[in-house]
């Protein structure tokens, strides 16, 4: 079986012919050392275009991130290319643990959902190994707050009975970033905190 023989120069890989307006194989003509980078004088093999391709590395930033664990928080650089999009809710692995973004901050402290890491002055994130969910437990005019460590994924729904030092309690409702909910079922990355009741014998 006799081999195929390529040259180098004739194939540019794949990129988009600006005539075309698809993506096409390419020849290079002409390649120069910019830098890091290359800009490449390329013709498209379907219309026969020539255009420059502008081959460059992408930038890294340095993004000041507070990672939140429980009720320990530490300040970290996270590093991302500039051109990245980061929304709130984007996983990211760090120290053998996964993060979910919670907050994002612009200039002038704004906060937003979504934007380049180019952008962003300031985010937040939550460790999602664990999840820690606040309880409220109200017993007659008495309310005292707790948390409770678990699985992200653990769900929770409103009427559940559990059993906390010592004691039965009923869900009566569950507070989400959405809203308070009195029937339904949650996960415990979705939870902003519980509120419980004790189950009365009859």
């Amino acid at each position: 079986m006799s081999g195929v023989d390529y040259d180098d120069d004739f194939i540019a890989d794949v990129t988009e012919c600006p005539t075309c307006l698809t993506m096409t194989e390419h020849e290079i003509l002409k390649k120069v050392s910019r830098g890091k980078g290359e800009d490449l004088l390329v013709r498209c093999v379907e219309c026969s275009e020539v255009h420059l391709l502008k081959l460059r590395p992408n930038s890294s930033v340095s993004i000041r991130t507070t990672l939140s664990e429980g009720p320990e928080s530490s300040s970290v650089f996270v590093e991302s290319d500039s051109d990245e999009s980061i929304s709130v809710g984007d996983l990211f692995e760090r120290d053998g643990s996964f993060w979910s973004v919670t907050r994002i901050e612009i200039g002038d402290k704004m906060s937003v959902k979504s934007c380049k890491a180019e952008e962003i002055i300031s985010m937040w994130a939550v460790n999602k190994n664990t999840c820690v969910v606040k309880i409220t437990l109200t017993d007659e005019e008495t309310s005292t707050a707790s948390t409770i460590d678990c699985d992200p994924e653990k769900e929770f729904s409103c009427g559940t009975v559990m059993r906390i030092d010592g004691r039965r309690w009923r869900i009566r409702a569950i507070h989400t970033g959405e809203g308070r909910t009195l029937r339904g079922k949650r996960v415990a990355a979705d939870i902003r905190r519980m509120y419980l009741h004790p189950v009365v014998k009859s």
